[in-house]
């Protein structure tokens, strides 16, 4: 990490190498806290308010209270500026403090941290698979962006394995649910379809939005939920995230699919006007 990385903590930005955390931060503890991951492109955050919103839902369920969306905005502001950046890839992090070896929490106000980095790039397309474990539509942690993220770490390096960029889960009724780090949408019979929330998946950002750009543009998208078996006879099939945008998915457990093709490629350009509107 450079030394030149700028990190704001608390209030306060500082070189990396001052940003220090606690030996009895809950966050590193026991993973008791909630983050969000926002582009930032050309200056531009895009879905600021959507993201903290985000926020807030998931710091009501653990119980946590969020940042107050001038304090969220102005942290990834000052954090990009403080880094020279006019393309970002922003990590916002909020958990519940200093606390006891175990998982009772302490009294503390909590921690807040802002990182922003370089903005990643992706391949044109990505190649996907699915991996065994599955998404608990029914834990307490459900729809949660959770910084308890080891489920993620094991099913993303099974992938990385296999020769894949992302691994799909299903949930615990076999249904198809998400990515560890992404929304899944497939066109099966020329129709597009996303699963809705109720199989357990992430509220994301760029999957709210790209369905807003759909309804805009006149594209009949479903949420509906799919066995995790339409992924071996979908005709196409992209994920979604606030830095992947729209990608293109060319191959699927080694089935190799058009990427983009032509309903993805309708998609790319809605979401595309949707952000310039």
């Amino acid at each position: 990490m450079s030394e030149s990385v700028q990190i704001w903590l608390n209030g306060r930005v500082l070189p990396v190498e001052e940003a220090r955390l606690s030996p009895f931060e809950h966050g590193l503890l026991v993973g008791d806290g909630v983050f969000e991951t926002l582009a930032v492109r050309k200056g531009r955050v895009i879905g600021l308010r959507e993201h903290w919103q985000r926020l807030v839902r998931s710091c009501a369920t653990l119980g946590l209270t969020a940042m107050d969306e001038a304090e969220f905005a102005d942290a990834i502001a000052v954090a990009v500026r403080a880094n020279g950046l006019t393309d970002a890839r922003v990590r916002v992090t909020q958990t519940s403090g200093d606390g006891p070896l175990g998982s009772d929490r302490g009294a503390g106000k909590g921690t807040r941290l802002v990182a922003a980095t370089p903005l990643n790039t992706w391949p044109p397309s990505e190649k996907v698979c699915l991996v065994p474990w599955t998404r608990n539509e029914n834990g307490a942690l459900a729809g949660v962006k959770s910084i308890s993220y080891a489920e993620n770490v094991i099913a993303l390096a099974e992938a990385k394995r296999r020769g894949c960029g992302e691994a799909l889960l299903a949930n615990t009724r076999g249904e198809l649910c998400e990515g560890t780090g992404s929304n899944v949408f497939v066109v099966v019979d020329g129709q597009l379809h996303t699963p809705p929330l109720a199989s357990g998946c992430l509220a994301g950002v760029t999957r709210l939005l790209v369905l807003q750009a759909c309804a805009a543009a006149g594209i009949d998208c479903a949420e509906t939920a799919l066995p995790a078996e339409v992924l071996t006879r979908c005709e196409e099939a992209f994920l979604t995230s606030s830095t992947r945008d729209v990608h293109p998915i060319a191959e699927i457990d080694g089935r190799a699919l058009a990427a983009p093709g032509p309903l993805t490629r309708a998609v790319q350009a809605a979401y595309a006007a949707h952000l310039g509107a």
